[in-house]
């Protein structure tokens, strides 16, 4: 766990662009300077000094250190992990900014936490770091946002919810992605660019897109999973029609890895996917299939290399902007979690429900990834790990959960009943 003996408490790395300014305010606003020693860092020195004059308006926070540094020079990452017990990184693509920071971090013991939707990156990080973050008995924790907190975490809720209520785990997980509202960032979208550059040119890269548990530990990235829905089709679980989540690649991997890391407590017939649920009858079908129609045109134009570098260059805002205040504000968003086993004979299902009155893709993604940090700080996990390339549920559990009811999340869990389930 994090180093307490160090200058700071907690860096914001990248603080300076669109997530990574909403986290520092957020740390900033919730946190006085005698709870966490924070700084901010990034490589514009005019715009950090700006930033730390906006954090110090009308707070207790006098005097926010700045640190220089460059996503591209080791010795500056070195010199900022070894500064600071524990770093929170905006800084994307990660596929191109993130793996000297993570080799920086290990080298110095600094725990790591991250938003990283980029499967073929974290697939990177697990086969080169694992072993020598485990060794350090340094966390690298990466997806804390939208992508993957309320997935993992709310799995997580359901699988502790029922091995106490029932005394199993549910075998079937289905993740819903009932609803939502918030602009997409400039630099979100630069990640999922990369994310198809890489696959159009690396074959591991490819793999890890096309295999269901190829974020699981080496030697065990086979399971009964198929992957992810691609067509519409009438739920298993609810009597409506869903479609793909475009999330569904990274969340229901990093669902999978969880389980794996913590030994599988939910058993290895595990089964979990991510759906957005369109409603019944017709119309639900209807939007279902339009819903699969634009996601798989979509992702067959970014596998096109002129298609796809037209829509980088034409279409996608360049990193650095992103949504205004008030759409970050008035944004919202749910996830609903239904887990289903089997007890004494007797079929079961559990409901969590995670949400936020925040867009998610900043508001509330800049409190999940600041109270990450905050649980790895103040070593507040229920994780039987001591190290490694993890996901948020395998570090922290459900701790992130209480943290984040106190700021304002709902993060529920019961047994379901009535029609449907």
């Amino acid at each position: 766990m994090a180093d307490t003996d160090r200058q700071y408490d907690i860096v914001v790395w990248g603080a300076t662009g669109v997530a990574g300014r909403l986290v520092a305010e957020y740390l900033t606003e919730q946190y006085d300077p005698s709870a966490v020693t924070l700084a901010i860092g990034g490589r514009n020195e005019t715009r950090l000094k700006a930033l730390a004059a906006d954090l110090a308006e009308g707070t207790e926070w006098t005097d926010v250190p700045i640190i220089l540094g460059d996503a591209t020079d080791p010795a500056s990452l070195r010199e900022l992990a070894a500064s600071t017990a524990v770093v929170c990184t905006t800084v994307g693509p990660y596929t191109t900014y993130g793996t000297l920071l993570v080799e920086a971090c290990i080298g110095a013991g600094t725990d790591y936490c991250d938003l990283t939707g980029e499967v073929n990156w974290i697939r990177e990080t697990v086969d080169q770091f694992h072993d020598a973050a485990v060794e350090a008995e340094t966390w690298i924790v990466h997806s804390c946002g939208f992508d993957s907190v309320p997935a993992d975490i709310g799995t997580a809720l359901v699988q502790s919810f029922a091995r106490e209520t029932f005394g199993v785990p549910c075998d079937t997980v289905r993740i819903y992605v009932e609803d939502g509202s918030e602009g997409v960032s400039g630099g979100t979208l630069a990640s999922f660019g990369e994310l198809f550059e890489t696959a159009a040119e690396d074959p591991v890269a490819r793999e890890t897109l096309a295999n269901p548990y190829s974020l699981a530990p080496p030697g065990e990235r086979d399971g009964v999973d198929p992957g992810q829905q691609r067509w519409p089709k009438q739920d298993p679980l609810r009597d409506e029609w869903t479609a793909p989540s475009p999330m569904a690649p990274v969340n229901e991997r990093i669902v999978r890895r969880s389980n794996a890391l913590l030994g599988y407590p939910w058993g290895r017939e595990f089964r979990c996917s991510e759906v957005v649920p369109t409603g019944r009858g017709l119309r639900g079908a209807a939007t279902a299939g339009a819903v699969a129609g634009g996601l798989g045109l979509f992702s067959a134009a970014m596998s096109v290399g002129p298609l796809r570098s037209g829509i980088r260059t034409y279409v996608f805002p360049d990193p650095g902007e992103g949504p205004t205040s008030e759409e970050t504000d008035q944004g919202y968003f749910t996830i609903r979690v239904l887990g289903r086993g089997t007890a004494d004979g007797n079929r079961f299902t559990v409901e969590a429900e995670f949400g936020a009155d925040w867009g998610p893709g900043y508001g509330a993604t800049a409190r999940m990834l600041g109270e990450a940090g905050m649980c790895l700080y103040e070593d507040d996990t229920d994780s039987p790990l001591s190290g490694g390339v993890l996901t948020p549920a395998a570090a922290i559990g459900t701790p992130l959960a209480d943290r984040l009811r106190a700021v304002g999340f709902t993060a529920t869990v019961s047994e379901a009943t009535g029609p449907g389930v």
